[in-house]
């Protein structure tokens, strides 16, 4: 698995060693995981269970060159088995699907312009040098490349007025009280109780944007997405529950070795070496 593991992650970045192997009963870095049957399955195999899925969600951690890499080398993969209808990504904005649609008509499968990021109005938080290839290549494909956030706006009208979510299985309280922990934690328990409805309102509406985004896009589609959003308990999925009964998307979740994740989350996890650990609340606190 391990010589394996490097080609995958060399399309962002050189093959580093591998953690030492660690015993059968807990999975190791590279390990494809059927939530469903426990089976460990092959890269191959894999794509061979997401190719015929309308809709498919892949969850990441935004931070993580491997996710980044291993997501390219899925869209290639199943795009070498079926013909792809859409990509969608959180990290786009409907203000930049103009933007978007521009470059693509312009470049087609030539050249990409030197200043895309710019071309594109990219967002300073999204890091381009871990965004850029994936991107890059989506823009050169025959589909369509699809914002599925909110716009700026849109987020500082749900602060100033809370809308509510329509819809049983996102309003279920489980669902609201492990969003507000989430949303708690990691503002590293700073953000006062007061603050907390409207950061939820708008983790909640960001969700079902891009149910409806994933729900109207050209099939088979694929949206990328944080983990958060991409959960069957806690995201996307459950809004597409509320909005078109029957009509679900089948959620692999990149995760790191050590993550704790559950046929309640996912369909399928591929686990990647665990990154350094960054104390983020320690920066918050000084």
């Amino acid at each position: 698995m391990r010589s394996l593991w490097c080609v995958l992650v060399v399309l962002l970045a050189g093959c580093q060693s591998a953690p030492s192997i660690l015993p059968p009963v807990v999975v190791r870095p590279g390990d494809i995981v059927n939530l469903h049957s426990g089976q460990v399955l092959s890269p191959d195999e894999l794509v061979a269970h997401l190719v015929p899925a309308p809709r498919v969600i892949v969850g990441e951690r935004h931070d993580n060159p491997d996710h980044h890499a291993l997501q390219l080398w899925l869209l290639r993969s199943m795009a070498a088995k079926r013909s792809q209808g859409s990509l969608l990504l959180e990290m786009l904005n409907p203000d930049q699907q103009a933007r978007v649609d521009g470059v693509k008509r312009s470049a087609g499968t030539g050249r990409l312009p030197d200043d895309l990021p710019g071309l594109l109005a990219w967002q300073s938080g999204w890091d381009w040098s871990l965004y850029g290839p994936l991107v890059g290549y989506a823009l050169k494909q025959p589909y369509p490349l699809l914002a599925a956030n909110l716009d700026r706006q849109e987020v500082r009208g749900i602060y100033a007025k809370v809308p509510s979510v329509p819809g049983v299985s996102a309003n279920a309280r489980a669902v609201v009280d492990a969003l507000s922990r989430q949303i708690r934690e990691s503002h590293c328990g700073l953000l006062p109780d007061s603050q907390v409805p409207a950061m939820l309102a708008v983790q909640q509406q960001r969700d079902r944007r891009m149910a409806e985004r994933l729900l109207a896009a050209p099939a088979p589609a694929v949206l990328l997405a944080g983990a958060f959003h991409a959960r069957k308990d806690l995201g996307v999925p459950l809004h597409m529950a509320d909005l078109a009964p029957g009509r679900e998307a089948v959620v692999l979740l990149l995760a790191e070795q050590g993550s704790q994740v559950g046929a309640s989350s996912a369909d399928f996890v591929w686990y990647t070496p665990a990154q350094p650990e960054q104390d983020y609340c320690a920066r918050l606190k000084q």
